[in-house]
């Protein structure tokens, strides 16, 4: 049998457990999440998660992002490392990296064929569960010696919640998952803190008070030392290192320091305000996980990089964008980051999303940067109908065309952009992008 089918199959064979991932809201909110069963297969495996430290990262937004900068960061130091993250936007094993590449189609076959007779002894275990043992046996067996695990969902119950990291993370909260997490971003920050462990320090990007306070109060129970970044570290934006005529890594700079007396660290970063955040959030981190790392390191994994549909400039003229924000919150940020680079342009959005999405706050939230709305529908079971969007985009006040499949939304928007010179950007689901960068890569 060859490489690919067995690929496939291997595929195939994950998704025949429950997916949640591919679950409606009302399904989701009932799911029997807890950690027994996690437990009981890394015990049959031998605990491969023991075997390295770890850096936890939870979060609504920018946790992709701040585990990709603290694994490129690791690597610079020399480390080899793991990075665990989800969804994938093109290919399974994106989800799980070495050094930062994905592992290989035959390596994900020979971990599943290994894997099988020890799931076979548990029961209800889920896609998601299976792969996330996947990726503490992968990072065991090539000798990593540090990891990045990014949290799937909450963080309380997520199937990565069996560490004891050398650093638990927890980035930006605001309202996403609230079938299962909450309606109120106390209760949503509750099931974050989930990841705090007694004694092992915390590091918060900036938060509400609502969501500060049960963090505070989460730590402070556990004896974890929390560390708020904007308030205990401090950080600004300098210079971007590159105008977008210029080279092809764009970059802030950044300046990261616990004083404005003390030492400080200048860094390029990926684009947008919200990238500085992230930085400074990896940063500190790193400094507070103990792992041995320099600022010198720090800086250079920072600049080296790469993640994918954040802001990513796939061309600039007429531009188009590729990106993954898909609450009211993020496509704030994204909003802000168009006026900041693309100030006197307007959009064609190729959007899409799934049906738990605050569609008419994302819509407010980018009113005044959109030309035209061509709507989509991904090949998801979760991704709403067209129709209803096409509605809410109207009570939005924007206008709007449907197209699909998202093949045909791309033409139709690269279509409109070669006339006036707007910006092709796509947004509101990953899965929606991850289609569109599938098709672009092919027309290009």
């Amino acid at each position: 049998m060859d490489i690919e089918t067995s690929y496939n199959n291997s595929l195939d064979y994950l998704y025949s457990f429950v997916d949640y991932s591919l679950k409606h809201s009302s399904e989701l909110a009932k799911a029997d999440f807890n950690l027994d069963r996690m437990f009981a297969l890394m015990e049959l495996l031998g605990s491969p998660q023991t075997k390295y430290p770890v850096i936890h990262v939870a979060g609504t937004k920018g946790k992709g992002s701040t585990s990709a900068l603290c694994a490129a960061a690791l690597q610079a130091a020399g480390y080899t490392v793991g990075l665990y993250t989800s969804p994938h936007l093109l290919d399974y094993v994106e989800r799980i990296q070495i050094n930062g590449a994905p592992i290989s189609h035959e390596q994900l076959i020979d971990l599943v064929e290994e894997i099988k007779p020890f799931v076979a002894q548990i029961e209800k275990l889920t896609t998601f569960e299976i792969t996330t043992a996947l990726a503490f046996m992968a990072f065991a067996k090539h000798g990593v010696t540090a990891a990045v695990f990014e949290v799937g969902l909450g963080g309380r119950l997520d199937a990565t919640n069996i560490v004891t990291p050398k650093v638990s993370v927890i980035t930006s909260l605001s309202y996403d998952h609230m079938a299962v997490l909450g309606n109120t971003l106390a209760l949503i920050a509750g099931e974050k803190a989930g990841i705090i462990k007694p004694g092992v320090p915390v590091v918060s990007s900036p938060q509400k008070d609502e969501a500060w306070e049960v963090l505070e109060r989460v730590a402070k129970e556990n004896n974890a030392e929390l560390t708020l970044v904007g308030r205990d570290v401090k950080f600004e934006s300098g210079w971007q290192e590159s105008s977008l005529d210029g080279d092809d890594r764009e970059r802030n700079q950044i300046r990261i320091g616990r004083s404005s007396a003390g030492p400080s660290l200048w860094s390029p970063v990926p684009l947008g305000n919200h990238q500085i955040e992230n930085a400074t959030t990896a940063y500190t981190a790193l400094k507070a996980s103990g792992i041995p790392i320099t600022d010198e390191q720090i800086q250079k994994g920072f600049s080296q990089v790469q993640w994918r549909a954040r802001f990513e400039i796939a061309r600039r003229e007429p531009p188009v964008i590729f990106d993954s924000a898909h609450n009211q919150d993020s496509f704030e940020k994204l909003s802000e980051t168009l006026d900041a680079y693309f100030p006197d342009k307007k959009v064609y959005l190729i959007f899409g999303a799934s049906e738990d999405k605050n569609i008419p706050g994302m819509f407010a939230a980018l009113k005044s940067k959109i030309k035209k709305i061509i709507v989509t529908r991904a090949d998801h079971p979760r991704a709403l109908e067209v129709e209803r969007i096409q509605q809410l985009a109207e009570q939005a006040g924007a206008e709007s065309e449907a197209v699909t499949p998202v093949k045909s939304a791309l033409a139709r928007a690269l279509e409109l952009s070669s006339k006036d010179g707007s910006i092709v950007l796509s947004a509101g689901s990953m899965f929606v992008t991850a289609e569109v960068m599938s098709a672009w890569k092919t027309s290009t």
